[in-house]
C-alpha cells in the first residue's frame, strides 16, 4: 500500500505540475492569436499584427534551452524537487504579470518590451519543467510501466489546454468583444496565481527520484553537467533533438495558428472555433494514453515512428479540408491532427531519458526537448501564418509533413538497445 500511495502521489505531482506549466503557456498561446496583436503591436495591416503577436510567442522558444540549461545543471547537481519547485515559480509569476501589463496605448513601447521580457521568463521556467517532470514520473516506474509512468507528464499538455481554452471560451461568451479586449482577457493570466500555489503544495512534499540519489552517492557530478552532456552524449543529443520536432510542429499549427486562421481569414466565430478545439483536444489525449500503453508492449521508437510516418499524409490533408468550407471538416482535421500529435508526443518521456545516464539525464532530456521545440514550433505559428498569406494552407500542411521527415531522421539514429541501458543506468 505504500509503494501505491507513492506511486501516486509521484504519478499526481507530475501531472498536475506540467498541467500548470502548460496552462500558462497556453493562455499566451490563446491570447496571442486572438488578441495581443492589437493590444501591444502597433501596425496598421492585421497580418503584420498577427505576426507581430507570434513573433513574441516563439520568445518563449528562444529561452527554453536556456533555462534547460540552468535548470538541468542543478536537477543533476542537486535533484529534481527543488529544481522543479524553482521552474515552477517563474513559470507562474511571469503568467500573473503579464496579466498586469499596460497595452501600448497606455505605455507605448514599453508595453511590448514587457509583454516579450515576461514570454522570455515564462520560456525559462518551461524550459526546466518538462525534463524534471519525464524524470521524477519515469525513474520511478516499475519494470515494464516507463512508457505508461511517463505518459502521465504529457497528458498535462491537454489538461492545460482544456483549462485554458475552456477559460477563453467561456469569458467569450460572458463578455461583449470590447470588454474582452479591455480587461477580460487578463482572467486567465492572473488566475495562473491559484493553480500555481495548488502545484508548489504537491511538489513540496515529494522526495528525489531513486536515480538521483544513487548517482550523487557514487560520483560527484562535473562543475557544469551540460560540458559533460555533450563531450560524452552528443549523438544521442542530436537524435533526441530531431525526435522532438514533428510533436512541435503539430501542436501549435493546430492549435494557435488554426485559431488565429480561423477566426481571422475564415470568419468563423471565436466561440465555435474555440468550441471545435476543445472537442479536438480530447483526441490529443487519447493518442497520448494509447501511445503509453503501445509503447511499453513494443517500444518507445517504434510508436514515434509509427506516428512520424502518420504525421506526414496527416499534413497533406491540412489545405485541403480547411478549404472545404465546414467547421466540421477543420474539427475532423483538428482531431486526426491532435490524435496524431499525440503518439509522437507520448512516448517522448519514455524515450528522451533512456537516451542519457543518470548524471545527465535532466540536463540532456531538457535541451533535446527545448532545442527540438525551436526547431519544431518556435515560430511555426508566425511562419505559417507568412506561408498562408503567399500560398496557402497547402504549404502549411508540407510544413507539417517536412517536420515529421526530420523527426523521422532523428528517431532511425537513436542507438540501438537504450531501453536495456536504461534499466542499467537508472
Amino acid at each position: 500500500m505504500n509503494a501505491y500511495r507513492r506511486n501516486a502521489r509521484i504519478l499526481i505531482a507530475s501531472l498536475v505540475g506540467t498541467a500548470v506549466e502548460f496552462y500558462d503557456f497556453y493562455v499566451y498561446a490563446t491570447a496571442a492569436a486572438l488578441v495581443f496583436g492589437p493590444l501591444f503591436f502597433p501596425v496598421h495591416s492585421a497580418s503584420m499584427q498577427q505576426l507581430a503577436a507570434y513573433a513574441s510567442f516563439g520568445v518563449a522558444f528562444v529561452a527554453r534551452p536556456v533555462g534547460a540549461a540552468v535548470f538541468g545543471h542543478f536537477g543533476d547537481r542537486v535533484g529534481r524537487k527543488s529544481t522543479l519547485v524553482a521552474s515552477l515559480l517563474l513559470m507562474g509569476a511571469a503568467t500573473v504579470l503579464i496579466g498586469t501589463l499596460p497595452t501600448y496605448q497606455s505605455a507605448g513601447w514599453i508595453a511590448p518590451l514587457l509583454l516579450c521580457l515576461l514570454r522570455f521568463c515564462q520560456g525559462l521556467g518551461l524550459g526546466g519543467e518538462w525534463g524534471g517532470a519525464a524524470l521524477l514520473a519515469v525513474e520511478n516506474a516499475p519494470p515494464g510501466w516507463r512508457a505508461r509512468f511517463g505518459m502521465f507528464p504529457q497528458l498535462g499538455a491537454p489538461l492545460g489546454f482544456i483549462a485554458a481554452n475552456g477559460l477563453f471560451l467561456i469569458l467569450s461568451a460572458w463578455l461583449s468583444e470590447n470588454e474582452f479586449a479591455r480587461w477580460g482577457w487578463r482572467i486567465p493570466f492572473l488566475l495562473s496565481a491559484a493553480l500555481v500555489g495548488f502545484g508548489l503544495w504537491i511538489r513540496f512534499r515529494l522526495t528525489d527520484t531513486p536515480a538521483v540519489s544513487f548517482a550523487l552517492h557514487e560520483a560527484a557530478p562535473r562543475s557544469i553537467p551540460l560540458a559533460e552532456l555533450f563531450a560524452t552524449h552528443l549523438r544521442q543529443t542530436l537524435a533526441g533533438t530531431f525526435a522532438v520536432i514533428a510533436c512541435f510542429a503539430i501542436y501549435y499549427l493546430t492549435t494557435a495558428f488554426a485559431l488565429g486562421y480561423g477566426t481571422g481569414t475564415l470568419g468563423y466565430g471565436r466561440q465555435a472555433f474555440l468550441g471545435v478545439q476543445l472537442f479536438a483536444i480530447l483526441f490529443m489525449a487519447l493518442g497520448i494514453v494509447v501511445a503509453g500503453y503501445a509503447a511499453d508492449h513494443w517500444s518507445s521508437r517504434g510508436v514515434l515512428i509509427f506516428g512520424s510516418v502518420l504525421a506526414i499524409g496527416m499534413g497533406l490533408l491540412m489545405g485541403p479540408m480547411f478549404a472545404a468550407g465546414s467547421l466540421a471538416a477543420i474539427g475532423a482535421f483538428l482531431s486526426l491532427g491532435l490524435f496524431t500529435m499525440g503518439l509522437v508526443y507520448g512516448p517522448l518521456a519514455a524515450l528522451l531519458p533512456q537516451l542519457f545516464t543518470a548524471r545527465v539525464r535532466y540536463t540532456g532530456s531538457s535541451i533535446a526537448f527545448n532545442v527540438g521545440g525551436i526547431i519544431g514550433g518556435g515560430f511555426a505559428p508566425a511562419a505559417a501564418q507568412a506561408l498562408a498569406d503567399k500560398g496557402g494552407l497547402l504549404f502549411v500542411g508540407l510544413y507539417i509533413s517536412g517536420a515529421a521527415i526530420l523527426t523521422l531522421v532523428g528517431l532511425l539514429s537513436v542507438p540501438r538497445g537504450t531501453e536495456r541501458a536504461f534499466a542499467v543506468n537508472r
